[in-house]
């Protein structure tokens, strides 16, 4: 039985070699579902569906990992996890891709198995979903759960109907019946409806079971053309119905150890129409037993106590069963091999006498049947089994029959008279038949477990002493070695293991099992004894083989002998390689052909028998070189030849020193598991492994010494590295900053430079401004003083014309006035003097004071006006000076730049924009200039008022002359 284990793969091959079921328990494959956690457990499959075609199987474990295992193409997937229990499942859905999964949470989901993605989502159940039954269209589908059923449409994924019915009542299955319309609803009071698809009219009702074998129905299961339901429960009976005639036609009773009926399903047959006539029971026990409705016959049986069933299901066209075992795995059992015994044709009713065997048995042959000498050899474990079926002679020839007869039916002895005839088995049967010589017993589970473990750590640098071109080839012999280091410790340390293995892997490298199996069968029986002197060859072995030789060819032993060559050169190359070196692959497949099909000592005969036929150049070798040489490369030797004399020195080697006297007959490794495998000196192998294991230890120790100083001096390394890079990059960094700093030197030299011509040329041109200025200024101070003079002269002019001219007029006005009242006056004084004439002389007196007071009265008025004119004259002075000084300030560049033009200093009468920011230096010189302008001013003021004053003495002057005038006329 071949055993898968997902693991945690999402896809891969459902089992690795062609499944050949037998015929008594039928089983494909057993597929297991682990963990690789850090506790490891079995995840349980839950549930499985079976699509319409029956090579795809649905299967779901209680995580919610649901898996397709597509049993034509040998593929299993991982198709979702939907991280909840599956409590059921459908696959045969209208279209083939897409499956229904029924989860925890009471919903209902649609996916697909190609694209995984999630097709629909259904809700409406309020309690676990047990049952999901599809119409035979795929359009429709009925979830069953303990207190509803409802009707689904699967093409718009909407809900259609709804059954409700009493808590007190319960549902037990509602499902649809194959190839027809009618929806079938049982319930737990035994009570079966019937109703019609698409209007859910109830058509009929079934009556109900007899009392005298009432069952409490739980389990249902109809044929193919809907016409039988049976129907099971807590009982060793089962009711049969027939739905056409809607009655109770046959009770069965199931076997004693039946107590309850778990589940029911028809097996389908391709010839029947329908009407199916095997009924699989699966009861409380775990057997599921396959009975003959008809003839209440038991037909065959799965499952054990040991392991029972909790599920099955049966392909819709009856190849295949696929059963949750109550570990959590899952079983599929082909229903082929189940009913191989029952679909056997009958035997032939002619029978041929065949004649008795032309060839006596001789004594010799009777003495190696009978293997009387086997008492002679130590006693083993595994003697007393063989021991005791030889012992018992039957001189009929049975038990030499039985001991010919191989596990796959063929007869060793018939094959050895083929190999006798033809010298070798057919190419293409030869597997096959090594396979069945060897009995090997193809245990998956046990290997497996040897390769899980890994590569074995002697192994892992097998390349570096076995440089093989192939990688697969080398990987092969890699893991083949690995498992039978795991298997025994002494293989671990065994130096000519891969030598031995390799042909058997190149052979084998597609099948590792077979590989290992044929190895490890070719060490028990065919290295019998080899490991006894571990780690030296094998002396006894060695031993066994120069006595063959001294007995059948002394003359080629004294030879060796003579030239120091011991059977460590002339046998042990031939032994360690199993003749590999020395012989062309169909020479050494000829070989192992007579090897496996005879005793242990073959392989030790055949040693003796390539020297003897190898004499005529070995006696002509005379340095061990040459022997060397000969022993481990192919030579011009027939094979035939060499078999032909093994066989002549089996038959020819008394028994005193025949090999067989100390070798065990062929025993082949047991099922299940491998046998131990402890035939060497323990306590060696032990010291040896303790030494290896201290030597690997120290060289580990060692090797993270040596990693540590590694990188310790990688560090020191790479520090110096580091540091060198850090001085390279100081030097540079340094050379670039001299460079820097030289430049900036000669930069700021440049600079320097620039800066003296610059300050020379800014000194030339301040001197040449301050020439310019100080021309500019003399000419603006010489044209202001010009003018300024030209503007007096101006106003003294036009004041003397005012003054003269108002003088005049004043002058001649007064002289008028002073006339007139000169004459009035003489006029009043010569009539005065009349009157005065008349009076006396004291009134003359009066007269003279009068006159003498008008006299003053007049003078001051005359001065009164000589100083008002003065202050008039001086204040309109001012006020023209001051409003020309006003007006000329603005217009001063204007009247000054035409002139500065005409000499080519226009730019220096006034300061540029260029020169607003030296306003310290042209301030400066413009206020400096501003007050001596000031100073001009205030002086011509001085000036101004001094000459009004004297102005107003002359006139103050003049007046009193005038005024004194006519008393002078008067006198």
């Amino acid at each position: 039985m071949q055993s898968t284990d997902l693991g945690n793969k999402e896809s891969g091959k459902i089992w690795h070699r062609k499944p050949s079921p037998a015929t008594r328990d039928g089983i494909i494959v057993n597929i297991i579902h682990t963990t690789s956690d850090y506790l490891p457990k079995v995840l349980r499959f839950l549930n499985v569906a079976f699509d319409s075609s029956g090579d795809c199987l649905l299967a779901g474990d209680h995580q919610g990992n649901i898996y397709v295992f597509d049993l034509s193409g040998n593929r299993f997937t991982l198709v979702q996890r939907t991280a909840q229990a599956c409590t059921a499942l459908a696959f045969t859905l209208r279209r083939k891709t897409e499956f229904l999964v029924a989860l925890a949470d009471y919903s209902i989901k649609c996916f697909d198995t190609v694209t995984k993605e999630l097709v629909s989502w259904m809700r409406g159940h309020e309690s676990s979903i047990f049952s999901i039954s599809v119409h035979a269209s795929g359009r429709y589908a009925i979830t069953t759960s303990s207190d509803t059923a409802q009707l689904w449409d699967l093409d718009t994924f909407q809900r259609k109907r709804k059954l409700n019915i009493l808590q007190s009542v319960g549902i037990q299955k509602v499902f649809f019946l194959p190839l027809n319309n009618t929806i079938l609803s049982c319930f737990k009071d035994n009570s079966i409806f019937a109703w019609e698809c698409d209007t859910l009219f109830c058509k009929y009702q079934l009556p109900a079971p007899p009392e005298s074998s009432s069952i409490s129905y739980k389990v249902f299961a109809v044929t193919r053309d809907g016409r039988i339901l049976a129907s099971g429960g807590k009982s060793n009976h089962l009711h049969l119905w027939c739905l056409e005639a809607k009655q109770l036609f046959r009770i069965i009773q199931m076997p004693t150890q039946v107590r309850a009926v778990r589940h029911l399903e028809f097996l389908p047959d391709s010839f029947d129409a329908g009407s199916n006539q095997v009924l699989g029971v699966l009861s409380q026990d775990g057997i599921m037993r396959f009975i003959n409705i008809q003839t209440c016959k038991l037909l065959f049986e799965i499952g054990s106590l040991d392991e029972g069933i909790s599920s099955s299901v049966i392909s819709p066209h009856g190849r295949y069963i696929a059963s949750i075992m109550e570990n959590g795995s899952l079983n599929i059992y082909s229903v082929q091999a189940l009913t191989q015994e029952i679909n056997k044709p009958p035997p032939p009713l002619v029978k041929v006498i065949e004649d008795l065997p032309k060839s006596k048995p001789t004594s010799g042959d009777l003495k190696m049947k009978v293997t009387s000498r086997r008492v002679q050899r130590p006693a083993k474990s595994r003697e007393n089994q063989t021991q005791t079926r030889i012992v018992k002679q039957d001189l009929t020839g049975k038990s030499e029959n039985k001991e010919n007869e191989l596990s796959d039916g063929l007869n060793k002895k018939r094959l050895q008279i083929l190999l006798k005839g033809y010298g070798e088995y057919p190419t293409k049967y030869r597997m096959f038949i090594w396979r069945s010589l060897l009995q090997l017993p193809e245990n998956h589970t046990a290997f497996s477990s040897l390769i899980d473990k890994g590569i074995h750590v002697a192994f892992l640098n097998l390349q570096k002493k076995y440089p093989i071109k192939s990688r697969k080839l080398l990987r092969v012999l890699q893991r083949t070695l690995s498992a039978l280091a795991h298997w025994s410790a002494i293989f671990s340390d065994t130096p000519y293991l891969p030598l031995l293995a390799f042909p058997f892997v190149k052979l084998f490298q597609n099948n590792q099992l077979i590989c290992f199996e044929v190895v490890a069968t070719l060490i028990i029986n065919w290295c019998q004894h080899w490991f006894e002197y571990f780690p030296n060859p094998p002396i006894n072995i060695l031993g066994m083989i120069e006595n063959v030789l001294a007995f059948h060819d002394k003359e080629l032993l004294q030879h060796f002998i003579h030239h120091d060559i011991t059977s460590q050169l002339y046998a042990w190359p031939l032994l360690e390689t199993v003749f590999s070196e020395v012989l062309t692959r169909e020479e050494w497949l000829k070989l192992f052909d007579n090897v496996f099909s005879n005793r242990p000592s073959f392989l030790l005969m055949t040693v003796v028998a390539y020297n003897i036929c190898s004499r005529a150049p070995l006696l002509n070798c005379n340095f061990k070189d040459d022997f060397e040489y000969f022993f481990h490369h192919r030579n011009n030797l027939d094979i035939s030849v060499v078999i032909r004399e093994v066989y002549h020195l089996m038959d020819t080697t008394p028994s005193d020193i025949h090999p067989d006297s100390m070798l065990d007959v062929f025993v082949a490794l047991t099922k299940g598991q491998y046998p131990i495998f402890n035939q060497y000196p323990k306590f060696i192998v032990d010291y040896q492994t303790q030494e290896r294991e201290r030597i690997r230890n120290d060289e580990l120790d060692y090797l993270r010494e040596r990693q540590t100083v590694e990188s310790m001096q990688a560090e020191v390394d790479q520090q110096k590295v580091e540091d060198e890079a850090w001085i390279q990059k100081q030097e540079l960094l340094q050379k670039a900053e001299e460079t820097r700093r030289e430049m900036l030197l000669e930069e700021e030299a440049r600079v320097i430079q620039q800066r003296q011509r610059l300050a020379a040329v800014k000194r030339e041109l301040k001197v040449k401004e301050i020439h310019l200025q100080d021309a500019a200024r003399r000419r603006f101070l010489k044209f202001q003083q010009d003018r300024r003079e030209m503007e007096l002269r101006r106003l003294n002019d036009e004041i003397e014309r005012k003054n003269f001219t108002r003088n005049q007029e004043a002058v001649a006005k007064e002289m008028r006035e002073d006339a007139d009242a000169y004459r009035r006056k003489v006029d009043l004084e010569e009539h005065a003097f009349h009157r005065l004439l008349e009076t006396d002389e004291t009134q003359n007196q009066k007269t003279q004071k009068w006159e003498e007071a008008e006299e003053k009265d007049f003078c001051l008025k005359l001065e009164k006006k000589a100083s008002a004119l003065s202050d008039a004259s001086r204040k309109w002075f001012l006020e023209k000076e001051l409003d020309d000084a006003l007006e000329h300030a603005p217009h001063l560049y204007d009247k000054v730049a035409p002139r500065c033009q005409n000499e080519e200093v226009a730019s220096s009468c006034l300061p540029q924009s260029s020169q607003l920011n030296d306003f310290s230096e042209v301030g400066s010189s413009t206020w400096s200039s501003l007050n001596q302008r000031k100073i001009q001013w205030d002086i011509m003021e001085r000036d101004l008022i001094e000459r009004v004053r004297n102005l107003r003495r002359r006139l103050t002057a003049q007046a009193r002359s005038r005024c004194q005038t006519p008393h002078l006329l008067a006198t």
